[in-house]
């Protein structure tokens, strides 16, 4: 119960926007509530006049009643179809806004909750998870009132035909409540399996699809088709229990209204026959039975619909309470015109406090436009350093400094705008070749793009292609080679301009060719600006100003290249085996 107390008021606060639709769509409920409760009034006057007063049951009282329930039925219509229009409408302005706010915060968190989290199970969360909410939040409020008017106004209109039948029905309510929440409890656990599973079969497709080259090609299908049957399974074990609970809440619904319409049939049957109410009462309070039934029926079957809401709102709540690690700290400026000076003292960092430091008590200074190059063997924390600087991850001890300022005393958007970053795997989004490299700078004009392509050797190979800088890149890029993605890529920093470059391994997938043509326009990128270079082939750092040898240890040497060979070391250990026709 506080559980569902905390969800429900994470979630009132979206109907403040909406707070006057919300209440004329209540108010609709409330006359169709009323034309529904105005019936056995009706058929009760009309029944009692044609049993005791039939002289007074006039073709033109018949008329007139006919017409007043017929305008009745007229405002019913129009009040049901501002609710089930505007009211759904409402609902899903609530559900987009909810999805607004939870993108808008998976934009802000770091890289450690994306290195420990599945991209199919957020995309669960942000769409099929918010699909209930949108039901839940139009006709939650609207359920409740429409069934608390009906059951205040049955009740006391059924005291007014006999008290101690009304208190007979009354009595049953209660057990009924008791099981339905029995089953409620049962309901909500299996709603919430079922989403994990959507989420995670979501994830397991999205891997297969994405991999779908990789499975061909060692000729996997069928190893994916088993994966996939077993998440598909579990699943249909999930919803198979699912479905047996909601049975059982059904059932034990059904068993119930059955229990309460014998209990007004035979006890009705036997105060008529004691004169305790008369024949037109007994009537009009079957029909109101029906309605108060049918009322609590909805409430107990809404169950169902708040439960599967509610699943939605618990796991939007958890991306949500999310915290966000690194944001803009109070006092925090933009980072303006900076020289590209960079300093590191005492940088400790580690992933978690499991794995333990990849950094140990990093120190280092880079001068204004100086080139660094980072080598080491794989883990010894090259990626990791140069990733710290755009604060991807928060270091755990010591301060990292740009022109002398702590770059957590500056601006996430102004620092991260002043850096350039080129990756392995560059990432092109779906699109076309002009829109990915205007990613760089949104707005830039068509002239600033050429030129950038132009820089980055990218305008020769864009103007071979089908539709120029318009054509289509595909999911990914794969439309494009290797090479070419890595020049767009390029490109888009070209535009972007940024002071700090940091190229992590960016030719070491390419082949001889697209490494020579990547690597010329990484130097005219580079040229000017303060630049990190991750590398996998030593000879591409030769030209470095400075060269740093990361190991688990920290920074074993620096130096230029020609200081670090006649050192005898470690670099000149891992030049020789990247080439063993080097002579020192």
């Amino acid at each position: 119960m506080k559980k569902t107390k905390k969800l429900l008021k994470r979630f009132l606060p979206y109907y403040t926007k909406y707070w006057k639709t919300m209440i004329f769509d209540l108010f609709c409920a409330a006359l169709t509530t009323i034309c529904e409760l105005v019936l056995p009034l009706i058929i009760r006057f009309l029944t009692d006049k044609g049993i005791n007063d039939l002289q007074s049951l006039s073709v033109s009282l018949i008329v007139k009643v006919g017409v007043i329930y017929l305008v009745l039925r007229i405002i019913d219509a129009t009040a049901n179809y501002y609710m089930q229009s505007v009211g759904h409408i409402m609902g899903t302005k609530m559900e987009t806004d909810m999805r607004k706010d939870i993108f808008a915060h998976l934009q802000k968190l770091p890289y450690s909750y994306y290195d420990n989290t599945k991209v199919g199970q957020l995309m669960s969360r942000i769409t099929s998870d918010l699909f209930d909410v949108t039901e839940f939040a139009h006709h939650c409020p609207e359920e409740f009132f429409i069934a608390g008017i009906k059951i205040i106004v049955s009740f006391i209109i059924l005291c007014g035909f006999n008290v101690w039948l009304t208190l007979i029905i009354f009595a049953i309510i209660p057990f009924m409540i008791l099981a339905s929440m029995y089953f409620r409890k049962l309901m909500r656990s299996a709603f919430k399996r079922s989403r994990v599973q959507v989420g995670e079969l979501n994830a397991q497709i999205e891997d297969s699809l994405l991999g779908i080259r990789v499975v061909k090609s060692f000729a996997n299908e069928k190893i994916e088709e088993e994966k996939f049957k077993k998440g598909n399974h579990k699943y249909l074990d999930i919803k198979r229990e699912m479905y047996h609970y909601m049975a059982g809440f059904h059932s034990s619904t059904r068993i119930f209204d059955g229990i309460m319409y014998i209990a007004v049939v035979v006890c009705g049957a036997l105060f008529m026959l004691r004169s305790k109410i008369s024949a037109p009462e007994y009537m009009a309070y079957m029909l109101y039975v029906s309605t108060l039934l049918t009322s609590i029926r909805r409430i107990v079957e809404f169950t169902e619909q708040f439960e599967r809401g509610m699943t939605g709102v618990e796991r939007f709540s958890e991306v949500l309470d999310t915290p966000v690690t690194i944001k803009n700290l109070p006092g925090a400026e933009p980072l303006n015109n900076p020289k590209g000076e960079i300093e590191f003292r005492h940088v400790s960092f580690g992933y978690s406090s499991e794995s333990g430091e990849v950094l140990c008590n990093i120190n280092l200074k880079v001068a204004p436009g100086e080139s660094i190059a980072l080598a080491g063997p794989s883990g010894g924390g090259k990626s990791t350093l140069c990733s710290l600087i755009p604060r991807f991850y928060e270091i755990n001890e010591g301060e990292i400094l740009i022109d002398g300022k702590n770059i957590k005393d500056i601006t996430l958007e102004s620092l991260r705008s002043n850096i350039g970053v080129v990756q392995q795997d560059v990432y092109l989004f779906s699109g076309t070749v002009y829109e990915n490299i205007e990613y760089g700078k949104p707005g830039a004009s068509k002239e600033e793009i050429i030129d950038a392509a132009k820089k980055a050797g990218a305008h020769e190979f864009i103007s071979a292609l089908e539709n120029g800088y318009n054509t289509y890149v595909g999911e990914r890029g794969v439309k494009l080679s290797g090479g070419q993605k890595q020049r767009i890529s390029i490109a888009r920093l070209f535009l972007k301009n940024p002071p700090i470059l940091i190229l992590d391994e960016a030719t070491s997938a390419l082949d001889n060719e697209s490494e020579r043509l990547v690597q010329q326009s990484l130097e005219k990128l580079a040229k000017g600006r303060t630049t990190f270079t991750i590398a996998h082939r030593l000879s591409t750092i030769r030209n470095a100003d400075k060269i740093l040898v990361l190991t688990e240890n920290g920074i074993e040497e620096q130096g230029n290249h020609s200081e670090l060979i006649e050192k005898h070391g470690l670099y000149y250990e891992l030049y020789m085996l990247s080439n063993p026709e080097y002579q020192a």
